[in-house]
This record gives structure tokens, sequence and C-alpha cells, in this order.
């Protein structure tokens, strides 16, 4: 009798892991898709076409979503890519008869979810998901925020006020920008150079691996909103374990937040005016930022394989579901690798 293949040799065929249906393969082993389409069902009523002809499932168009995020594509981009590639229409689990659904279902498939907060469900899902096969440990936490450029910002010179990195003072939004202007988006400084837009702020495990999204303005102070950023975290975490952050969240505030919470203070020490860093605080500090730096990880990588770090939909909740996605893409992309890893050890 021929033996049928694990969830562990199926994973751990690392050799082709850059080919494209190699890795879907994987993803599709790995993940239980009926779970997710139990989700999506539930606030997605597909309904009828204009022809009468029954919708397309939504689990295809979630995966159409997947493959728009992993490539960096837009709506038509991914509708073409479908079409002509048998590896992304095996992922979506279409024949080779089979056509895509348009650009235009995919916009209106996410616009839904999006009104409905679908995609924190599914984001919940495949982490718990994720967890169960031990690719998601949670020993310990990592946060930290990016600021996310969006090309509907205001042209030419314009008279605007410009809120610091880090400060509490907060830019109230610009009424008179004109209707190509993203008004949900604000202006930042931040290290010299100007930024329009909004900021994505990430509670991950300490593999890098996200387990929680907030989304705001770029003006937001992050330092001032810690305990909003872990409550995004929709699952239980262990007492004691350490909240790694830099230097800036250290504050009075945060620190009891973090005791109310049970999570040990693992946030950089901060040096103050006539009070240098100890030799022990500095030494802390060097322990802390071995591990502390794979938030920043995560956030160059998403820019770096998905084209991410830069705003492609107009208004804070669709801004929401874009850091969404790419959290979900970047936990799934390196699933593969944490998984094989762990069989190994």
């Amino acid at each position: 009798m021929q033996k049928q293949p694990t969830l562990a040799d199926s994973i751990c065929d690392l050799r082709a892991r850059k080919i494209k249906k190699t890795f879907f393969t994987q993803i599709n082993t790995l993940i239980d898709w009926d779970t997710i389409s139990i989700l999506i069902n539930n606030d997605y009523l597909k309904g009828k076409s204009a022809t009468g002809k029954p919708s397309y499932d939504g689990t295809l168009l979630f995966k159409m979503c997947l493959l728009q995020s992993w490539y960096g594509l837009s709506d038509y981009e991914v509708e073409d890519r479908i079409n002509d590639s048998l590896s992304f229409s095996y992922f979506c689990g279409m024949t080779i008869e089979q056509v895509a659904p348009d650009h235009s279902t995919l916009s209106r498939f996410r616009t839904a979810l999006t009104k409905t907060q679908t995609f924190e469900k599914l984001f919940t899902s495949i982490n718990k998901q994720l967890e169960a096969h031990n690719i998601i440990v949670k020993t310990g936490l990592i946060i930290d925020a990016s600021v996310i450029d969006t090309p509907l910002r205001p042209k030419g010179k314009t008279n605007f006020k410009v809120t610091e990195d880090r400060c509490a003072d907060q830019v109230e939004v610009h009424k008179e920008y004109p209707d190509s202007v993203d008004k949900e988006g604000t202006w930042l400084k931040k290290r010299g150079k100007y930024h329009f837009g909004f900021k994505k702020h990430h509670v991950t495990d300490n593999e890098g691996l996200v387990l929680g999204v907030l989304t705001t303005t770029a003006s937001k102070n992050e330092i001032a909103n810690l305990e909003e950023v872990l409550e995004t975290v929709n699952v239980v975490l262990p007492k004691d374990i350490p909240l790694k952050a830099d230097k800036g969240y250290q504050s009075k505030k945060n620190v009891a937040i973090l005791k109310k919470r049970n999570l040990k203070n693992h946030i950089l020490k901060k040096a103050v005016k006539n009070k240098p860093l100890t030799k022990w605080e500095t030494r802390f500090n060097k322990l802390i930022g071995k591990t502390r730096f794979k938030v920043e990880r995560t956030f160059g990588g998403i820019k770096l394989w998905f084209k991410g770090g830069i705003a492609r939909y107009r208004g804070m909740k669709k801004m929401h579901t874009q850091n969404l996605m790419e959290a979900m893409c970047y936990n799934l992309y390196r699933s593969p690798g944490i998984f094989a890893s762990n069989c190994k050890n």
C-alpha cells in the first residue's frame, strides 16, 4: 500500500520553496479552509449574479485577496494572473475551464467583508490554526509601529500643520483638501522627512509573527495607546510573558498597563537628564535588542516581499483591511519554514 503523505511530509519539502505551486500546496495543506469558509459565509451574502448564476464562492475570493497581497497585485492584475497561471488557479481550487471572478466582484467582496469586520475574524482564525501547529508560540510579545504613506496626498505647496514623531499633539483633518486627497490621512514629520497617510501598529511573538494589528492616522502617537494595541490580540495570553518595545514606550502609564495585564516589562531602558544608563541597564538593553529587532524585520519583510508599506486604498477602514491581509500573508509565508524547523528539532 502506498503511504499517504503526512502534514510534515508536505510542509517540510523546502527544496522548491520559491516555486509557487509548492508553496501553495503547503498552505492548502496547512490551513483548514472549511473553517475559513464558514466565517466568510456567515457574513458574505453571495446571492445571484445579474444573469441568475450563483455568485463566486467566498473562499475563492479570499484566496484571491491572499494572492493579491503576496504578489502586490491590483484587482485587475490578480484576475489576469489567475486566468493565465495554472498554479494560481490551482491554489484557488479552480479547474482549467473556469474563469476567474472579475475585478469588480473582488472589490465588492473586499468592501463587504471590511464593513462586517470579517477580516479580523479571519486573521484570528488563521493565527489559531498556526498556533495549533506550534508555528505561533506565545512566549513573549514585541510591539512597534510603522508609517504607511498614501499616494493620495496634497500636491504642491500647502500650508499644513505637521506632528513631530511621538508628539502628544495630534493633527486635525483638513477639510479644505480636494477630493483627490485621502482626507482621513494626516501629516507626520519623522527623522526629518514628511509623511502623509496612516500608521500600523503590530504586536508580534518573539519570532516576528503578527498577533495583533491596529491602524491609526500617521500622526497618532503610538507611545500613548499601548493598551489599545494590546487589545487587538484576540487570543488568551499566558501570564508573566515579557513585552519588548523600544525606549520610547517607557512611561509610568505603560508600566502600570503591563502590570495590570500580568506582562513582564522588557521595554528598553531610557536615560534621562543628569541620569545616564547604569551598566546593568545598558546590558539589559543589549539583551532585549537581540529579540526586539524582529518586529522591524516583520515590517521590512512586508515591504520587501509584498510591496507593502504603501497605501493601496482610501480611508481608515480599508487601510486596516490592507494591514490585516499583509499580516496574514506574512505569517503564512513564513509558516512552512518554521514548521520544517520544528520538525527537525
